[in-house]
């Protein structure tokens, strides 16, 4: 075929979220980076399986029909190709608005030159997990004997290595949401072309050539509009004469055109017919109309025949408006039928409708409607009848299908992970000024589970919209107001995002003084979580005297053995010791442990935390001969108290993981670490930040005994899942990102260990600031990396800038409690 591919790639993974498939079995899978271990049998099926003549999975098309981009298809040709002028590439975007036909255009270009493909697989790639699990039906239809008795893990990884084997294919990704997510398949899998569709038209730089997809022309848009109405019949001239008024309507987008022929099909109506029967403002049309306002003409029309249908249909629709646009559950909106003992069916046959008429696509149980169809029935439409409508369902709706309060979290998040995005979309899509007490009920209860679950910053948007809530009914000093001030904050500062958490702990603490008085409790509270947004801005000229004067005002007001004096106690000693002052930060830790023991007794869990944060003192001083049998200690309390899975269990191995290698026992902290990780994916899910610290931390110890062939691609996944859960410039994604880049510089390779080291200075510059410590390492590691360049000239002034006996780290550190964490009362 013209623009042939290159031979299957060699077996080494590289990159951010690299993928690759060896021989010994080790599979790396995306963005989304899982790692597993695939058998001998299965690396040599993934080599030696055909694909069978004709292998596709492409969806059917909206409409079944393609006019008016054929001249756009020759382009996409040569984009992928290479033909005519243009230089060989092996990845190519259509971008567009949404509804601009996209998908239509992706789709005929996998039709028309599927021939010419060895295999040709369409994905949905609006998240990591659905392009893996997209990957892992490929395994399902090449090798299904194998596949049968195989996780998703292990079929997504099988089917990477088919592809790396077997050149000569094609892969769609449809709908992709962030471009970056498609970069580690891209220089993994350069064995065919990869094809993607995105509302974005940003991003692509680093991916490769874009095509932009405009409205259809005027001739193509009353043609789609006539084969879709009439069936593919000739239409009369005057028919054709009234489609062509009707596409300018609507706007020549292709989504409106297919929807208003889908109706016109299904009902009979004629064109003229259903042009007057849109309300008079809707009838004009004028150059430059806005596309979304054009849709909501059409899908204004759609809904009054889908009400005649069926009622609860438009219901649902309404509701699901306020949700996020997919992986809707249909049991969530089953709330909504009518209170029979098929009210399930009900919903079924609603649904049923609605993809009938093209308003959502479904998907087993879940289903997703379009983000303008949302805009639309979300936004009141003047003239045309429709208000916006479906709010207090969707509230009504989640609230429903909430856990029962006080549940404990299940190990992956369980039903609050299906349904967090939905009411962090609920709080996004809120109007100014029009919350209920209802919502904030809501909002609260997720806000909670967030901050249980360790995901905190996850809640920032519903926190946003319970402040904004409480500063209208409340007043903007009321207690309540206060706290939810507080606990937005604490959001911001667990997502990294220090310029926006300090700020606002700070004028919160200035309101509690006002309001509450300088010594109140809640002053007090407030005061300690700004010392520790402070510590971890690095500014412990600041965070070390306000945890000094907080400490005297408890003991003072609350006496010298009161829990909260006794963790304001902890958090003087642990900023002591971030400051280097060992000499003050391990009697205090000391004195703390012994007024735990007295108070709360031997094996309290703050006793426990305290005798862990003492432990991790000792280790700091490099008196090893007292951290390790103290964290042995803590640990058999833990397991003996809390149980050999409970989060802080699981902290507390860790933390004796990282004291036996502090202590060069690699023997006994390798496999801690590895059995601290399995645990925590287990209990915790893949994704939660302490199962990403043990990864890290895991890394760290492989690249320690000098097992880099292990420890860079773990350090590659952790990145990769770091970036997708806490964000791009989160001080955990920093330090991963220099990790991965030290990891590099160990094994020689340069040429992608500088530039991330720059990367991670100049992000460490602009979020921590010019002077913190991370940021001082960074400097100090890019210096030396420089130096082995032999570039000096760029090597000298970065080390003058730091200790000149400096070396650089891979910078892991003990994760768990023995930082302070500022507590999220509600």
């Amino acid at each position: 075929m013209s623009g042939a591919v290159p031979d299957p790639p060699g077996t080494e993974a590289s990159g951010e979220g690299a993928i690759a498939a060896q021989s010994i079995g080790v599979a790396v899978t995306g963005d989304h980076a899982r790692f597993m271990m695939l058998s001998p049998q299965a690396v040599q099926s993934a080599k030696e399986a055909k694909a069978p003549p004709n292998t596709v999975n492409l969806p059917g098309s909206a409409s079944g029909v393609f006019v008016g981009r054929e001249g756009t298809l020759d382009r996409l040709r040569d984009m992928l190709t290479g033909s005519g002028d243009a230089a060989v590439t092996q990845a190519g975007a259509v971008h567009g608005l949404g509804g601009i036909g996209k998908s239509t255009l992706a789709l005929r270009y996998a039709v028309r030159y599927r021939d010419t493909y060895t295999l040709v697989w369409w994905i949905n790639a609006e998240s990591p997990e659905l392009i893996e699990a997209g990957l892992a039906a490929l395994a399902t239809r090449l090798c299904p004997h194998w596949a049968y008795g195989a996780t998703a893990e292990e079929r997504t990884a099988w089917a990477v290595a088919w592809l790396q084997w077997h050149p000569g294919w094609l892969l769609v990704f449809d709908n992709v949401e962030h471009p970056d997510r498609l970069r580690p398949y891209l220089g993994s899998l350069p064995g065919g072309h990869h094809l993607a569709t995105s509302r974005k038209a940003t991003g692509w730089h680093t991916i490769g050539p874009t095509l932009p997809l405009g409205l259809l022309d005027p001739a193509a848009s009353a043609s789609l509009l006539c084969k879709i109405a009439y069936d593919r019949r000739t239409p009369t001239p005057e028919q054709r004469e009234e489609a062509e008024v009707l596409a300018a309507e609507l706007g020549y987008l292709p989504l409106a055109l297919e929807q208003a022929g889908a109706y016109l099909h299904q009902t009979g109506k004629e064109i003229a017919s259903y042009r007057r029967a849109l309300p008079r403002m809707l009838s004009k049309h004028s150059e430059g109309t806005d596309p979304e306002r054009t849709v909501a003409r059409v899908w204004n029309q759609s809904l009054k025949a889908i009400r005649e249908r069926d009622p609860l249909a438009v219901t649902l629709l309404n509701a699901a408006a306020w949700l996020a646009p997919d992986n809707i559950p249909r049991t969530l909106l089953t709330p909504l039928a009518p209170d029979t003992d098929e009210a399930e069916d009900a919903v079924d046959e609603a649904l049923g409708v609605l993809h009938a008429y093209n308003m959502i696509t479904l998907s087993g149980r879940t289903f997703s409607v379009h983000r303008l169809l949302q805009v639309v029935l979300r936004t009141p439409v003047p003239g045309t009848g429709h208000p916006a409508t479906g709010r207090t369902d969707a509230e009504q709706a989640l609230l429903v299908s909430l856990p029962p309060s006080g549940d404990p979290p299940p190990a992956g998040g369980g039903q609050w992970e299906v349904l967090m995005p939905h009411i962090t979309a609920l709080a996004t899509n809120l109007p100014p000024a029009s919350a209920t007490d209802t919502t904030i009920n809501l909002f609260d209860r997720a806000a909670m589970q967030a901050g249980e679950a360790g995901q905190r910053a996850r809640a920032v948007p519903l926190l946003l919209a319970a402040l904004a809530q409480r500063v209208r009914v409340l007043g903007d000093i009321h207690p309540d107001t206060l706290l939810s001030r507080n606990n937005l904050a604490c959001a911001y500062q667990e997502a990294g995002d220090l310029a926006r958490a300090v700020p606002l702990f700070e004028a919160a603490l200035a309101q509690y003084e006002q309001v509450l008085g300088d010594a109140h409790p809640g002053t007090l509270l407030s005061r300690n979580n700004l010392a520790c947004a402070y510590q971890e801005a690095g500014d412990l000229a600041r965070a070390v005297p306000l945890y000094e004067a907080t400490l005297a005002q408890y003991e003072q007001v609350l006496g010298d053995i009161h829990p909260d004096t006794l963790l304001s106690r902890n958090n003087l000693a642990y900023a002591y010791q971030e400051a280097g002052d060992l000499a003050r930060a391990v009697p205090l830790f000391e004195a703390t442990l012994s007024q735990y023991e007295q108070v709360l007794g031997d094996i309290h869990p703050d006793t426990l935390l305290s005798r862990n944060n003492l432990a991790s003192a000792y280790r700091a001083a490099g008196d090893l001969a007292r951290a390790v049998p103290l964290f042995e200690a803590a640990l058999a309390q833990y397991e003996q108290v809390l149980g050999d899975t409970h989060p802080d269990t699981l902290r507390s191995r860790s933390n004796l993981a990282y004291a036996y290698r502090a202590a060069g026992d690699l023997a006994r902290a390798v496999p801690l670490f590895e059995a601290t990780l399995a645990q925590r994916v287990r209990v915790l899910g893949d994704a939660h930040p302490d199962t990403l610290s043990s990864r890290n931390n895991l890394a760290c110890a492989y690249q320690e005994t000098g097992d880099l062939a292990r420890a860079v691609p773990l350090f590659e996944a952790t990145l990769a899942q770091r970036v997708r859960v806490l964000g791009d410039t989160h001080p955990d994604t920093l330090s991963s990102r220099n990790n991965l880049a030290y990891a590099y510089q160990e094994t020689g390779d340069l040429a992608r260990a500088v530039p991330l080291f720059e990367a991670t200075l100049a992000q460490r510059v602009r979020v921590l600031g010019d002077t913190h410590p991370d940021t001082l390492s960074s400097r100090n590691n890019l210096a030396y990396a420089y130096q082995e360049t032999g570039d000096l000239a760029r090597a000298v002034p970065l080390k003058e800038s730091d200790e000149p006996d400096a070396h650089p780290s891979a910078g892991a550190t003990p994760i768990g409690q023995e930082t302070p964490v500022p507590p999220m009362p509600q």
